[in-house]
């Protein structure tokens, strides 16, 4: 409660769902203040006679958007910036800018005297490998923005790298390694000035990245973390201005160092090494910044799980009537956009489906892209998964547009280029007897598994 005894209403700006989202909002509701979850249904900024009036009306804001796999991150922290203006805001607009761009991080934190590696950015591929003799054998290249360990790769002596990877820049970046054999990090979870955990995160079988969506194993650290390094975590945090960030550290033959700070860290690997929860946390945090109390034993008890099932708060989109719904069938005609263009092709449904996937010829053709991030998909014939880039595109289905993250494949061998998953699915009626053509057909389509 407040001074007053009113509740802090405590609004997560998210426009994606997320483990991680909805554990904070439902932690916020446990530790009995009112969460508001901001996104596209909801949220509304009026100018009204010089003052700004927020829908929903929130008291503080947790930042949760995600700019490292968003296309144009520009209107994001536009948005991010009006609640900034007028609101106390975790992990405010300007620091998670510095913290999504790897080489801007380095740079503040080597500015501060915090350890990074040696690394060199450079606009022109001239400059850039002219460069690459400075970090040995081998270096590691990577875009300065990314997530998820995309965009990140080691080179040898011989390999010539750019300076952008599609439309982002790119680096070298020495590569540090105690021991050759074992490819591990550390990550350090702050919340405030708090650890509140640690975790070795090692590489799997064939890679040399540690990042858990890869598959990576975890191991709890947060016993023998060393106090060193629970300082370089803090103070890393500080420096980049986060008031909540996972911290990746390495360790090499002279000491730690800071690798990256992110400023939207997931829970999933810290939960599972550790058995605590970071939602709890950050939900104390933003209540006592929104000038309300809460009870210490009850976040203690609240870490213990993670709860990220649907929050009551999470909002609905208005009823559109009672008019009938839109019908599709089994196949559909539907228009693909992208940025070269359009086509017109027929699209087979599947409910089953949980995202809407293109052929890669025609993804090429109109232009779809560039890729935001790699899923991961399970064939409903197979127990094994593959992995697939994830694109914009716009679909045109029945006279309404859709934008959706669709995935690219090679359908050359199947009899429809686009599969109609429930991303699009969800907001018409399929009745399976109606197609627009009266082909027979037997392919066998996949169902991607994908974390909300």
């Amino acid at each position: 409660m407040t001074a007053d005894g009113s509740t802090v209403k405590v609004g997560v700006l998210s426009l994606h769902n997320s483990k991680e989202t909805k554990a904070i909002l439902n932690a916020v509701e446990d530790l009995g203040h009112e969460p508001f979850w901001l996104r596209e249904e909801n949220t509304a900024v009026r100018l009204s006679d010089g003052e700004v009036v927020l829908e929903p009306e929130v008291d503080i804001v947790a930042n949760r958007l995600l700019l490292s796999n968003t296309e144009q991150p520009s209107e994001a922290v536009g948005l991010a910036k009006i609640y900034d203006s007028v609101l106390p805001v975790l992990n405010d607009p300007n620091s998670v800018m510095t913290a999504i761009h790897k080489f801007s991080t380095a740079t503040a934190l080597a500015d501060a005297d915090i350890p990074v590696p040696d690394a060199l950015l450079a606009l022109s591929n001239d400059r850039l490998n002219d460069g690459r003799d400075d970090f040995g054998e081998e270096a590691v290249y990577k875009t300065a923005i990314g997530t998820h360990g995309g965009g990140t790769w080691k080179v040898g002596p011989d390999e010539l790298v750019n300076p952008r990877v599609g439309d982002r820049q790119a680096f070298l970046q020495e590569l540090i390694e105690r021991d050759e054999g074992e490819h591990r990090d550390l990550r350090v979870y702050v919340v405030g000035d708090r650890i509140i955990g640690a975790m070795n995160r090692y590489a799997p079988d064939n890679d040399w990245r540690t990042n858990v969506a890869l598959g990576g194993a975890v191991e709890d650290a947060t016993e023998n973390l060393p106090r060193e390094v629970a300082n370089i975590a803090r103070d890393a945090a500080e420096v980049i201005g986060l008031d909540y960030a996972g911290v990746d550290l390495i360790e090499g033959h002279d000491g730690w160092y800071v690798l990256e700070v992110n400023p939207t860290a997931g829970f999933k690997g810290l939960f599972k090494a550790t058995g605590r929860s970071a939602a709890p946390y950050i939900a104390q945090l933003a209540i006592e910044r929104g000038g309300g109390t809460v009870d210490e034993a009850k976040v203690d008890d609240l870490t213990a799980s993670l709860d990220d099932s649907v929050p009551a708060c999470k909002p609905m989109p208005k009823d559109i009537g009672s008019g009938e719904p839109i019908v599709v069938g089994y196949t559909e005609e539907v228009i693909l956009s992208g940025t070269s263009g359009s086509e017109t092709v027929i699209a087979k449904s599947d409910t089953g489906a949980t995202r809407t996937s293109i052929d890669t010829k025609l993804a090429a053709e109109i232009g779809a892209g560039p890729i935001k991030s790699i899923a991961k998909v399970k064939s409903g014939s197979s127990k094994s998964s593959r992995s697939r880039p994830v694109v914009d595109v716009v679909v045109g289905v029945g006279g309404n547009r859709h934008t959706v993250t669709a995935s690219v494949e090679d359908r050359g061998h199947m009899d429809y280029p686009v599969l109609l998953g429930r991303d699009i699915l969800k907001h018409y009626q399929v009745n399976v007897q109606k197609r627009v053509d009266q082909e027979e057909e037997s392919e066998e389509e996949e169902e991607e598994h994908t974390e909300e």
